[in-house]
């Protein structure tokens, strides 16, 4: 009678599923609380000045209201989805074997950075004077960037993640082209006050923004982190890039004459007797 070895036991690998704890949603409802709060202090802040002077609080409030309906979305399971890929791991003596990866990824977050980051970027445009042609330019290709940047969480595998990725990358430089070359030489030709505060607060930004695909690479990119930490460096630089952003950017215009911009015709009166449009004041003789 021979003697026959025993067959291998093939153990079949558990799918790594990855996704938050309480310490992640106790951080959005926080976050929530913040943009709430922020929300109410922004418009209480414009109904203390006339309407003609209001783009910039309207601007910001808008931006915080988003964000705190997007955060109450995240807070309460919603806006969330997961991501699969397939991770291939080598072994010297056995066959490969691969782990399935599901991991949460908050796409409320993404719709909240598509309506959100293109009117902040209107605040730090109007704030320096920038043309109709570079506003344009700067928040499509910021659209582009956000996304880019949702396809690359949901990508099939990681060369498509890393390809959107690389594609919103570019999108950003043009962003920051717009801000730093023609934004900056905008508001320093206005005055040296509004020079010189556009280039604080617009730097401070472009830090934000830059720590973003940082954390994206890290957490949806390479699976370094865990969603629980993703969710507070997410948190942290909202409330840096939104609500902080905006109370110095609201206390330095009422403080700045020089940084008031004041709107006429259909924003403070509506339409005209004629039932025409008027974005400002007819010119006379014209």
């Amino acid at each position: 009678m021979t003697s026959v070895s025993p067959i291998p036991t093939v153990v079949p690998t558990v799918p790594d599923i990855q996704k938050a704890t309480e310490t992640g949603t106790r951080t959005l409802w926080v976050v929530f609380v913040i943009m709430v709060i922020s929300s109410l202090a922004f418009y209480a802040m414009a109904f203390r000045v006339p309407v003609q002077k209001r783009l910039f609080h309207i601007l910001t409030a808008f931006i915080t209201t988003f964000a705190a309906i997007s955060y109450f979305a995240m807070a309460m399971g919603d806006g969330i989805s997961y991501s699969h890929n397939t991770v291939t791991e080598s072994h010297k003596h056995v066959p490969d074997t691969t782990v399935d990866v599901y991991r949460q990824v908050y796409w409320a977050r993404y719709v909240d950075w598509s309506v959100t980051t293109p009117l902040l970027l209107m605040d730090l445009a109007f704030l320096a004077g920038l043309s109709g042609a570079n506003i344009l330019v700067a928040v499509v290709a910021d659209l582009i960037m956000i996304l880019t940047g949702l396809f690359a969480a949901f990508g099939s595998n990681e060369s498509a993640q890393w390809g959107y990725y690389a594609m919103a990358c570019i999108a950003y430089l043009v962003v920051i082209y717009q801000l730093a070359v023609h934004g900056r030489a905008m508001a320093i030709s206005k005055d040296s006050k509004t020079g010189t505060f556009f280039q604080a607060i617009g730097a401070f930004t472009l830090v934000l923004w830059t720590a973003y695909p940082i954390v994206w690479g890290i957490a949806d990119g390479s699976r370094n982190i865990n969603v629980d930490a993703e969710i507070i460096s997410y948190a942290v630089l909202d409330v840096l890039a939104k609500p902080v952003f905006g109370f110095w950017l609201l206390f330095t215009h009422d403080a700045m004459p020089e940084t008031s911009v004041s709107l006429e015709g259909f924003w403070a009166h509506g339409l005209g007797k004629e039932g025409s449009l008027r974005v400002g004041d007819d010119d006379e003789g014209a």
